[in-house]
């Protein structure tokens, strides 16, 4: 089971430091470059939360407490995060924007928004370690 887990853990950090890391640098940089890099920053948040569920079913199995709490919050805010991307990611597919500057200017709010939701993640999971 301590390979389960440390391999769990190891694909959980590396998939959740690029997808998060990523999504801080579009939303600094305006979203430019950001349909490039949608298909590996989807393909690291399913990694992430996969492998997150397992680490869960292996480590907070029982009645929850406020490690597990602080958690599922993160947990939330990392689907959240996906779902917002996802969806503005949608959404710019289907508008009709004419110039460069607006194209990449566009994508700065669901990647703002998906970054906060990113960061909140983060705390949440840094912090539940010490509780």
């Amino acid at each position: 089971m301590q390979t389960t887990v440390i391999v769990a853990l190891v694909l959980h950090v590396l998939s959740g430091v690029f997808w998060a890391g990523s999504t801080f640098v579009l939303a600094r940089t305006g979203g430019d470059q950001a349909g490039r890099l949608f298909r590996p920053q989807m393909g690291a948040a399913v990694v992430a939360i996969a492998s997150g569920a397992a680490l869960w079913f292996l480590l907070h199995r029982g009645t929850p407490g406020i490690q597990e709490r602080l958690l599922e919050i993160g947990a939330v805010s990392a689907l959240l995060a996906a779902a917002v991307r996802v969806y503005g990611a949608r959404a710019f597919r289907t508008a009709a924007i004419g110039t460069a500057g607006t194209l990449a200017t566009s994508r700065a709010p669901s990647q703002r928004v998906a970054a906060a939701l990113l960061a909140v993640t983060v705390i949440c999971m840094a912090a539940a370690r010490y509780l």
